[in-house]
């Protein structure tokens, strides 16, 4: 008979849970609570326009490639990719009252990033070459060492790698990324663009470590690529892999409560759409939902092993107002992906990640446009935007709605954005081309995903909150309850929900080995 497992939620990490434990055995059921699998990679249909409403960067290919070949496929079957080239366009500040600044494509392919920041700044391009040469080393070794790890060993943190790498990897562990940055280059829009990747891990640069700066070798050197259909395409193949594997899904299944008897998880409780309670009776639970509902409001108190005094010690991520626009007519100054970065984004990182200071204006602003790619998801003669502007996590600063009908400090924040978005890229007529409007806020995710205050992300990666110091995917005090997701080890990110799948099988397999599992063990 097999040992039947139940996962708490359908996002990313759920689905890639679920596919990982019924290739090995397990009968699976997935409970989601809302009426779609996806969880935060949401999807957004309105009058022919698809927006998704999650993450939008297809960054790490490599963990993609792993993961669908444990799954006993290949990403080329699952899904369509292109190369962005540019892979994104950074538009400065523009300088006092006059016009913009001229924007700086990132191209693809790594000659071409040379060449650029030579023309940006010539006398740094041997210190470019040598950072993009640590951040394989980083890489590597993180992949080798620390993402696939589940640090129940602690042989695995002493290997070859990390003893050939431990002088530079102090260097990396005790220095703040954006001063790592500024040691070697001095150009201002240069240093942004080395940067600003730790706000991706939901930090800001001026307390991320630097070892982080391994991300720049995933967009400078690898590229960024781009699913056709969108991040809902990746979510379509990993449920279509589920229920390929046998999976069971019940949607509009909201989890109350996790049973614990005598130390040991005996299976969860929970109601269906009509208010109906259930039980599930299983050996195995895996929570993929939010780690502060998980083990504040689901776990029976005494078997908390991170309760409401641990979480006032944590730091969070970003919250984020969030703007889904269609707009008729071409916005020819922007790619598929653009930065709007601040002179002094110091003020923004401040307000997203300090106490009581407000959003500054301008702020610092991430704008997709997917219809650059794929014409499937705007109207012929339209186009369709994307912007995340990041805030601080906090539900208090409202939900969004449909044609500006969300709390009035979103709508008052997606208004700002809108504005700075048709001045900086010279489109003084956007507002008025706006023919759909949408907006999210911290209090939507709250609602729709128990995040913990409101944040998109989860707990920022700082030093103290990341690889062993980020919290495990087992347990430490119920046997046979697992955690998966953005808010536990290895982190934020889709690639990052992926691995933690694949922590949670070496958990239950007992398998202490670092790296990537090999696909013939599976």
């Amino acid at each position: 008979m097999s040992t039947r497992a139940v996962v708490v939620g359908a996002g990313m990490a759920g689905l890639a849970t679920s596919i990982l434990l019924a290739r090995d055995g397990f009968a699976v059921t997935v409970l989601e609570k809302n009426s779609r699998v996806g969880g935060r990679a949401g999807l957004l249909e309105v009058d022919g326009f698809r927006f998704d409403t999650g993450p939008s960067w297809y960054l790490m290919p490599s963990v993609f490639d792993h993961f669908f070949e444990l799954a006993g496929t290949s990403t080329a079957e699952q899904l369509d990719l292109r190369m962005l080239d540019p892979g994104y366009r950074v538009f400065p500040e523009p300088s006092g009252a006059g016009p913009a600044s001229d924007p700086i494509s990132i191209p693809y392919g790594q000659d071409a990033v040379r060449r650029l920041v030579a023309d940006l700044e010539p006398d740094a391009l041997p210190a470019f070459d040598n950072y993009l040469e640590t951040a394989r080393r980083a890489m590597d070794m993180a992949e080798d060492a620390f993402l696939y790890n589940t640090f129940r060993n602690p042989v695995s943190l002493v290997g070859e790698r990390v003893r050939r790498e431990l002088p530079d990897l102090l260097t990396w562990l005790t220095t703040p990324l954006e001063k790592f940055v500024e040691e070697s280059f001095t150009h201002p829009l240069l240093r942004q663009i080395l940067a600003y990747q730790a706000v991706f891990l939901g930090t800001d640069p001026r307390r991320a470590p630097a070892i982080y700066h391994l991300m720049s070798r995933m967009d400078l050197v690898e590229g960024v690529q781009y699913p056709m259909g969108g991040f809902t395409a990746v979510v379509d193949a990993l449920h279509g892999l589920a229920v390929e594997a046998g999976v069971e899904f019940v949607l509009d299944a909201e989890v109350t409560g996790i049973a614990v008897s005598h130390g040991w998880s005996r299976g969860v409780h929970w109601r269906d759409a009509a208010g109906e309670p259930h039980f599930e009776d299983v050996e195995v639970v895996v929570s993929a939902a939010d780690l502060h509902h998980t083990e504040t409001q689901l776990l029976p108190a005494r078997y908390r092993s991170y309760p409401e005094r641990v979480w006032k010690k944590t730091d969070s991520g970003p919250g984020a107002v969030l703007v889904m626009l269609g707009v008729t007519g071409e916005l020819p100054a922007l790619p598929h992906h653009s930065l709007l970065l601040t002179k002094e984004w110091g003020e923004n990182f401040d307000a997203i990640f300090g106490e009581g200071v407000a959003l500054p204006d301008p702020v610092s602003i991430y704008v997709c446009k997917p219809s650059a790619t794929d014409p499937e998801v705007a109207p012929e003669g339209h186009e369709n935007l994307f912007l995340l502007i990041p805030v601080k996590g906090d539900a208090s600063i409202g939900g969004g709605g449909a044609d500006g009908a969300g709390d009035a400090e979103v709508e008052r924040i997606a208004d700002l954005a809108i504005a700075q978005l048709a001045e900086w890229t010279v489109a003084p007529d956007l507002a008025d081309r706006i023919v759909v409007r949408s907006t999210l806020g911290p209090a939507d995710f709250v609602r729709d995903y128990n995040s913990w205050r409101g944040g998109i992300l989860g707990p920022s990666h700082e030093l103290a909150q990341s690889a062993m110091l980020r919290a495990g995917n087992a347990s430490p005090k119920v046997k046979g309850l697992y955690y998966a997701g953005a808010t536990v080890n290895p982190g934020v990110g889709v690639p990052m929900c992926l691995i933690s799948a694949e922590l949670v099988l070496k958990h239950v397999r007992g398998d202490r080995s670092p790296g990537p599992l090999g696909v013939e063990r599976r």
